[in-house]
C-alpha cells in the first residue's frame, strides 16, 4: 500500500521541511521490509530531495531536506558548524528539578560495541553536550514523570536518549535504553524534534519552524 503524499511544513526551490512520524525510518535500512522511509517518500514527490540529517526511527518531528547537491552541501555544513538551532521535547522517568536556567549534561559518548547499535557514556568517547530544562513534573500513578526541553549542542547518535539515561531519567517508551517498566509506560518513544531554526543558505532569510509534540502530563498517564 502506497503511503499518502507528504504535506511539507515548508517547501521552496532549495529545501523542504517535513514532519516525520514516529516509527518511520529517515533513510532505507537493510532488507526489503525497511525500504519505506521519509527520504524515499520525499523523492517520489520531489526527485531532487536529498537527506541532510536524521532522526531515530522511534523519534518524531521536524526534518529538513535539501533539493539538489549544492544545497545538501550548504545545509550539511550548517549542521556541522552548529549553525542550526534544534530543540526537542521528551517525557522522562522521574522528577527533574524545575529551574529557570538551562542545565547541561556533559558526557562523552561512544559506541557500545558488544551491543551495537547502542551507545554509552565513556571518558574516551567523543565530546557531547546537551542542554535541558524541565517544563512540568507530575505523578503518574505510582511514578513521577517530567516534561523536558532538550537542546543538543552536539549531534551524536542516540545522544539525548543516552544522556538522559546517564542522569537517571530515561525517556518513557524507550525500547533501546529503557527497562521493561520504562518501556511499558508509553506506547512509543516520547521524544519529538519540535523546533528547527537556521539561515536559508540561498536567500539568507532567518527561518524558524515549530511542531507541537502532543505530549502532556496527567495525573495517572502520559499521553
Amino acid at each position: 500500500m502506497t503511503a499518502p503524499p507528504l504535506a511539507p511544513i515548508h517547501e521552496d526551490a532549495h529545501l523542504l521541511v517535513l514532519e516525520k512520524p514516529a516509527g518511520l525510518l529517515c533513510v532505507p535500512g537493510r532488507g526489503d521490509d525497511k525500504q519505506d522511509c521519509l527520504s524515499a517518500r520525499a523523492m517520489r514527490q520531489w526527485p531532487d530531495a536529498l537527506i541532510v540529517h536524521r532522526l531515530d526511527m522511534a523519534t518524531s518531528g521536524l526534518v529538513v531536506m535539501a533539493r539538489g547537491l549544492a544545497m545538501q552541501r550548504a545545509l550539511s555544513a550548517a549542521f556541522a558548524e552548529r549553525q542550526v538551532h534544534k530543540r526537542y521535547e521528551a517525557i522522562v522517568d522521574g522528577a527533574m528539578p524545575m529551574r529557570e536556567d538551562w542545565s547541561v549534561i556533559d558526557a562523552p559518548l561512544m559506541a557500545d560495541w558488544p551491543r551495537r547499535p547502542l551507545q554509552k557514556t565513556d571518558p574516551a568517547g567523543k565530546p557531547s553536550l546537551t542542554r535541558w530544562r524541565a517544563l512540568a513534573s507530575s505523578v503518574q500513578g505510582n511514578f513521577n514523570a517530567t516534561h523536558v526541553l532538550l537542546e543538543p549542542e552536539t549531534g551524536r547518535s542516540h545522544q539525548l536518549r543516552v544522556h538522559l539515561l546517564s542522569i537517571g531519567h530515561p525517556i518513557l517508551g524507550d525500547a533501546l535504553y529503557g527497562d521493561a517498566e520504562v518501556q511499558s509506560r508509553a506506547p512509543r518513544l516520547l521524544l519529538h524534534a519540535s523546533t528547527l531554526a537556521f539561515v536559508h543558505p540561498a536567500t539568507q532569510q532567518a527561518l524558524r519552524f515549530e511542531s507541537p509534540s502532543g505530549f502532556s502530563l496527567r495525573r495517572r498517564e502520559v499521553r
